[in-house]
Parts: structure tokens; sequence; C-alpha cells
């Protein structure tokens, strides 16, 4: 609780500290030292020294997963902000309003991360979105970033309505809002009630797949992460994508039993489209941009393992894969940003001109390819792990090892046009602070390989 209504708070702070202060850099520094007040307050709430203790009528249940998640969630955004903040102007003058909807955002997140009812799930996906639909569109004077936007908000609202109509038919099933409520009405119509919970939970299932870029409900993703603002797309693609598991995770972890033996069945025809689409796609982009937003839809293919297997090495394997893909996207974004072509061709050069921002960039794609002895590769071998465990389905972990082996190709595109073609990488102003920044974070991922017990000692136990 002390997460929600500090990140609310401070949302409210940072509108009207744009009323004092024009000042950019002192803004980005309110923002970080918010940032950090809320990971105190959370930290504060997971070890039981000073919970707000108010009475949510068990809508809300404050599980040490769930905060631990959102420790990760803010120090997260922390790293986004201290890299990617003085970008922020970039999209737009209104910074302090950007900065007051990241802090919204993470007012939604700590929701999802918590939620024990339905009615939760939708007040923390709406929370969630609608800053996130202003911030897609907030470059008002690209065409693409409004088209993004209109179109994000669009199926953004249908998806919604889906999610409410599933909302609805759970409740005329079970008589409530509850997660673990089981059927209780014996009639209605002559309709079984137990196939209107099926079918609520289906509805629900499909708004969650859009909500996390699942195929086959991803269609919005490259449009979207392509056309926003570069220094938001970082954070739609990390901190956001991220909440969106969590909460897929708390609502099926009790609820996949009514779907039966189905449930596997369709998850799995969900994973193995989301690796192909993803993938495969990706591999005949142009646009390095475009290209992270199709890798961002195949990473989520090996998130879903985290729903499939539904163990105790599964929770381990989602955080650690968090943790693993946020770091890595958000440095990969954070050079991104800095590039004056977004083409491959852009980074024709790199290690010659920039050979800092092309040796990070290397780790971080590196990690995001799962090659061993990064923070990717344990994260992936988590997710497979518990796959494995759960036994039955290592046919869908050889298909997953080989859409691992085809990202490669890809990821490699770039690392092959930063050290081996010739050409002249044009970027904005790097201050030492930003490079020394981008070396930390490579070497964070990098630490976190061979020990992923950094964090699930102490994130998770």
């Amino acid at each position: 609780m002390n997460a929600i209504i500090l990140s609310a708070l401070l949302g409210v702070v940072m509108m009207f500290s744009g009323i004092i202060t024009n000042n950019k850099s002192v803004l980005k520094y309110i923002a970080a030292v918010g940032l950090l007040l809320l990971i105190a307050a959370n930290l504060l709430d997971t070890y039981a020294l000073f919970k707000i203790n108010i009475n949510t009528h068990g809508l809300l249940s404050f599980e040490k997963f769930g905060l631990y998640f959102n420790t990760l969630a803010f120090g997260a955004t922390f790293i986004y902000v201290c890299l990617s903040g003085r970008d922020v102007e970039k999209a737009g003058i209104n910074v302090a309003e950007y900065f007051a909807l990241i802090f919204f955002v993470l007012c939604g997140v700590s929701i999802l991360s918590g939620f024990n009812g339905l009615l939760m799930l939708f007040l923390g996906i709406e929370i969630l979105s609608i800053p996130l639909y202003i911030l897609t569109g907030a470059d008002k004077r690209n065409l693409k970033s409004n088209e993004a936007s209109l179109k994000y908000f669009l199926m953004g609202s249908f998806t919604t309505g889906i999610m409410l109509m599933g909302i609805a038919l759970f409740y005329g099933a079970t008589g409530s809002f509850a997660l673990e409520a089981p059927p209780v009405i014996p009639t209605m119509g002559g309709i079984n009630p137990s196939f209107l919970q099926v079918a609520g939970l289906l509805l629900l299932f499909v708004a969650m797949a859009f909500k996390v870029s699942a195929a086959p409900f991803h269609f919005w993703t490259p449009d979207v992460y392509d056309g926003a603002p570069s220094v938001f797309t970082s954070f739609m693609a990390t901190v956001v994508k991220a909440a969106g598991f969590i909460a897929f995770i708390r609502l099926f972890q009790n609820q996949s039993i009514v779907l039966g033996p189905s449930w596997k069945i369709i998850l799995s025809f969900v994973i193995i489209a989301t690796l192909l689409i993803g993938n495969i796609t990706a591999v005949f982009q142009q646009s390095v941009k475009r290209m992270l937003a199709y890798s961002s839809i195949a990473q989520a293919g090996f998130m879903l393992f985290a729903l499939f297997a539904g163990n105790d090495l599964s929770r381990e394997g989602i955080i650690l894969y968090s943790v693993a893909y946020s770091l890595a996207t958000i440095g990969i974004f954070a050079v991104l940003i800095k590039m004056s072509d977004y083409t491959f061709d852009g980074f024709n050069g790199l290690a010659k001109k920039q050979p800092v921002l092309a040796f990070t960039t290397t780790i971080f794609l590196l990690s995001l390819a799962g090659i061993p002895l990064t923070a990717g590769f344990f994260a992936k071998y988590y997710m497979l792990a518990a796959v494995i465990k759960e036994g039955g389905a290592l046919w869908l972990v050889i298909i997953a090892l080989f859409f691992a082996a085809v990202s490669v190709y890809y990821y490699f595109k770039v690392i092959q046009a930063m050290y081996f073609k010739e050409g002249e990488a044009e970027t904005t102003e790097i201050t030492g602070g930003f490079k020394a920044g981008l070396v930390l974070l490579a070497a964070l991922v990098v630490l976190v390989g061979p020990w992923p017990s950094i964090i699930l000692n102490w994130f998770y136990f």
C-alpha cells in the first residue's frame, strides 16, 4: 500500500513542480529522488518496518512476490530516468507532466502486483494504460507519434471492453470478483455456470495477451513502439511489459485449473505463435527500433513460459527475466536515443567513433540473445528449466531453443554493423556521465549472469 499511495502523490508533486520551475535538469533530479523514496517506502513495506494499513476488504493482497517486483520495477525506472531523463525533453516541452505520468503508471504497476480481485485488476490496467496513451503521442509534431497514440488508444479501449465482458461473465458464474471464487450458482437460465466462468477466463486471457504483446494479439506493438518517442518506448517495453506478466501470473495461478487440459494447449499455441512471429518478422526489419519492437514480442514468448509452468522455479524465472530484459532493453534504447539514424546502416562504424557505446550495446544485445555468461542466458535457462520440471513439454523447449538461435541472427546484425562495416555513425552529444552509466549498467548485466543469486536471494524467498 505504501507504493500505491506514494506513487500517486509523487505524480501530483511532479505536476506542480512544472509550475515552480522549468529547469529540465531540476525536474529530472526531483523525479530521481522521488523514485528513491518510492523504493525505500516499498522496502519498508516488504520487511514490515513501516506499513500504511488500509482495509481493502480483500481487494488487494501485498505478498512478498509482488512487493519485490515493485522494487525491481521502481529500480528499473530509476535507472531509466538516470540514463534517459535528459532526453525526455526531445518528446516535447511538458517535461514535468511526462514524469508525472510515469509515476501514475507506477501506481498502476503497484496495483497489478497486488490485486486480489478482478475489479482491482481492471483498475490497475486502466491506471497503467491511460498515461501510456498520452506518452505515446507526446511528440505532437510527429505524425507517427500521433498515429501510434490513436492506434494504441483505440485498440486498448477495445481490449478494455473484452476485459469487462470477461469480468462480467466470471461474476455471473461465481457471484464474486475474487480470484479464488468457485462456481456457486447452481443454474442460470439453463446455461452451465462453469461454462460462463471458462468463457470469462478466456476473454480475460485475450485481454491480458494483448497487454503483454503475445501473438496473435501483438499487432499494435510494432507501430506503437516505432511511433512513440524512443525515450518512452524504452519504459513501455520494460517496466510496463514486466508488470503485465506479473498480473497475468496472479490472474491465472489459481484459475488455470478451471480451464482443464485445454489450458496448456491454448498456452502452447500462443507461445509458439509469439516466438514464430516475433523472431521471423524481426529478421526482415531495416530499422533497429522496429526490430527491437518485434524482438520484444519474441521475448514475451519466453516470459509466457512462467505462466505455462506455474511452479516456484517459474516465479523465480519471471523475476530474473524481468531484471535481465529490462536492464538490457533500457541500455539499448538509451544508446538508440543518441543515434541520428535508427536503421542498421546508421550503426555502421560506431565502434570506431564511439567505442564505449558500441561495447556496451554489444553486451546488451548478447544478453537479449541469451548468450552464456550474460543475465539473459540464465533468465532463459530458468524459464526452460521450469517447463522441464513441470514435465511433458520437452518439445516446446526444443522449439524455444530453435527460435532463440534465430534471434542471434538479427541481434548480431547490429554488432556486425558497429564493428565490421565502414561508415560514420552519427550521434548527438555524448557526456562522460552517460558513458559511465552505460558501463555500470553493462557490468550489472554481466554480474547478474553468472550470479543470479544476487537478484533471487534478495528479492525472492
